[in-house]
Formats: C-alpha cells, sequence, structure tokens
C-alpha cells in the first residue's frame, strides 16, 4: 500500500521520498524508483538516500533521478552501541531526515514506526499522519508499545484505521483523530473473472507466520483430500520464518504430494486467478490486501472472523465469501467442502466477490486517501 501510494502522489506531481529502516531480501519493485536495489545487509546501503548527493547510484538502467527517493533511518553495524545509545541514534538519524527534506506532510505505517516518527518530527513542527495497519491490539501489545502509542498519538495530524472496530481500540482523544480509509487493489488485479475450467486448487497468500495459521488450513485440507477431492492441490504463495516448519507439517499429515510451497512471486495475480477457492485463515487481521484481491479475481474466498472486522466488512457470509471462527479446523473443513461439492454456490461467491473492484479500485481509493491529504494540508 506504502508503494502504490508513493506512485500515485508522484504521477500527480508531488515530490515523494520512502524513509525505509531496513533492507530486506525481497523487496517489492517501485515504478519511478530513484535508486538502485543493493544486496540486503550492504555496508553502504546509505548512498543510495539521495542520488543529487551519489549520483553514481542513480540506476542507468531506468530508474529516475529526479523519480521517488529513498532514505535510510537504520543503524549500520558500525555505528552500533547499546540500546539505548541506538534509541538515541536512530532518533537523531530520523530527524535529521526530516529536516533534510523538510517535508509538507509525513505518512508512517505501523506499530513502532509510528512512535517513532511521532516523536522526532512533531518538535519540529512536521505534520504527521500515522496508519495503523492490522489489528492495533497486536500492533501495540506489549506495555512499551502501548505507552509509547498514547505518549505520542495525541501529536499526529490524522490516524488512518482499516475498521471501525479497530477505532474502539483508542481512547476517546485519539479516538476522534481516526479516520477509515480503503486499501487500493493493485491494478495486475481488476480483469474480468476467470470462467473456464479451473485447475483444481486452493490457494493461500501471505507471509509464512504463526499469525496466518496455514497450520490450521493443512490440518483441514488434509481431511479433505479424503473426501472425494484427492487430486487438490494446496498452493501456498508468500515466505517467512515458519516455511521450514510448515514444509515439515505437510510430511507429517502424509499431504506434502498435494502442498505447493511457491515462495515470493511476481504479478501473484497470474498464479491465483485460475484457483477453486482462496483461504485467509489469520488470528487477527487489519483489513487484508490478499484477500481484498482475491475477492477483486472473483475466486470463492473463506476467511477467519478477525478481531478488529477486517474480514468481516468485506464478507458478508454466504453471499460473497464464507467466514468462519478464528482456530476452528472443523468450520474450516465443512467452509472448503462445500465450495469444492457445490459449483453453482462457488460461482455465487465468486461473482458477488468481484464487486469489491468498485470500492476498492485505485482510482476511488487514492482518490480518497489525497482529499483526505489536502484536508490535512490545509489546517
Amino acid at each position: 500500500m506504502m508503494t502504490n501510494l508513493a506512485v500515485y502522489f508522484h504521477e500527480q506531481g508531488y515530490r515523494v521520498s520512502l524513509v525505509t529502516t531496513y533492507l530486506a531480501p525481497v523487496e517489492y519493485e517501485v515504478k519511478h524508483a530513484a535508486w538502485k536495489v543493493v544486496p540486503a545487509g550492504y555496508e553502504g546501503a546509505e548512498l543510495v538516500c539521495d542520488p543529487d548527493e551519489n549520483p553514481a547510484w542513480v540506476d542507468p538502467l531506468g530508474n529516475e533521478k529526479n523519480g521517488i527517493r529513498r532514505y535510510f533511518s537504520a543503524l549500520l553495524k558500525s555505528e552500533q552501541e547499546g540500546r539505548i545509545k541506538n534509541f538515541k541514534k536512530r532518533s537523531d538519524k530520523l530527524s535529521a531526515i526530516w529536516k533534510k527534506l523538510s517535508p509538507d506532510l509525513i505518512l508512517s505505517f505501523i506499530g513502532k514506526n509510528n512512535i517513532m516518527a511521532l516523536s522526532t518530527a512533531t518538535k519540529e513542527g512536521f505534520k504527521v499522519v500515522v496508519s495503523v495497519r492490522a489489528d492495533p491490539y497486536m500492533e501495540y501489545n506489549t506495555m512499551a508499545l502501548r505507552s509509547g502509542m498514547l505518549a505520542t498519538f495525541g501529536k499526529a495530524a490524522g490516524i488512518i484505521v482499516q475498521t471501525n472496530d479497530a477505532k474502539k481500540f483508542f481512547p476517546p482523544h485519539i479516538r476522534k483523530k481516526c479516520t477509515i480509509l480503503p486499501n487500493a487493489i493493485n491494478p495486475s488485479f481488476l480483469r474480468r473473472r476467470f470462467i473456464d475450467e479451473r485447475e483444481g486448487s486452493i490457494v493461500m497468500v501471505g507471509r509464512l507466520d504463526e499469525n496466518k495459521n496455514h497450520t490450521m488450513v493443512m490440518e483441514a485440507f488434509s481431511e479433505v483430500l479424503k473426501k472425494g477431492f484427492g487430486s487438490m492441490i494446496l498452493k501456498i504463495y508468500g515466505d517467512g520464518p515458519d516455511r521450514i516448519k510448515l514444509q515439515r507439517k505437510a510430511i507429517e499429515l502424509g499431504i506434502d504430494k498435494n502442498v505447493q510451497f511457491l515462495g515470493m512471486v511476481s504479478n501473484v495475480a497470474e498464479y491465483i486467478e485460475k484457483a477453486d477457492l482462496f483461504v485467509l485463515a489469520s488470528k487477527q487481521e487489519g483489513m487484508p490486501n490478499a484477500l481484498i484481491e482475491a475477492m477483486a479475481l472473483g475466486l470463492p474466498c473463506i476467511s477467519t472472523d478477525c478481531p478488529c472486522g477486517g474480514p468481516r466488512d468485506l464478507i458478508t457470509d454466504g453471499e460473497n465469501g464464507l467466514l468462519i471462527p478464528v482456530d476452528d479446523v472443523k468450520a474450516l473443513e465443512a467452509a472448503m467442502l462445500r465450495i469444492l461439492g457445490d459449483k453453482e454456490f462457488a460461482e455465487k461467491l465468486g461473482k458477488n466477490a468481484a464487486r469489491v473492484q468498485e470500492k476498492y479500485s485505485p482510482d476511488a481509493s487514492n482518490k480518497m486517501w489525497e482529499k483526505y491529504f489536502e484536508g490535512i494540508l490545509k489546517r
């Protein structure tokens, strides 16, 4: 969502800079980027932060010198000392970036980043909008994070949340600053619904970690295989810390030949549009992009009814998808069997699901974000 917004605002004529805290082994490709992609952990990563000062780092293979900039606020290994000193150094580095950029508006995403942005930028007089992307009970799940949030969120120029239920997490003086804005669907998911013979697969898309609950899906899937769907394949897209554990679980369940771990892929829509159904089994979510995108493709979707209401804001149970209780493997098995065993019902769910394109199209969503930011800037 951050990269989508960066591209949109750049194309509207705004000067856009991304401030990131670390390099990842696999990163999103950013249209109009003014930096070179460098290996994760590279000690000279800060050199890419300003193409004007370091023109050698402007990618000659199509990336744009006057495009979206990237600044690194993380500490290099050579700069790190103790925990307290590192916190002070990170704050100083962020403060220096804000002073250098002198932005009209700062948008921050997620947990600790929101606290850091507010604590460093508001004291310099910059306007900061923070966005809570997941269930706030998950993003601010420790005493330290919750204390930091309570101490800083009152200084925000605006707070963006994903659902009405998420607003209820905050005390009244913070809640009154909260606005719900939709996520835009990646344009690659805006297409006509696939209506030919489906490929015999169930798909999941997301980080391989405990919260996404792939284990429950594999347990339900192992029962589905025994009940007339033995040729079905479970395709899992994404990567994360639980990959090896999940691969071992598939072997333990005796379903490893029917489960494919396909890692990170570009153009996800191309890989999943022919699937029989999509599953989101998370324990907690905000407004899940993966579910919105699967619905936009017209896939019959099953989702857990997560706290803070993201999936239930998207799905009317039995009309454009199925909602099941969190951690309920039997309910998931029954939902899978219901969709796989009733093509007419599956078609109804998929056709109705595709209507999310109307609300979450980039044109509609991005213009709402722009209008909101313009209102902040006029204050």
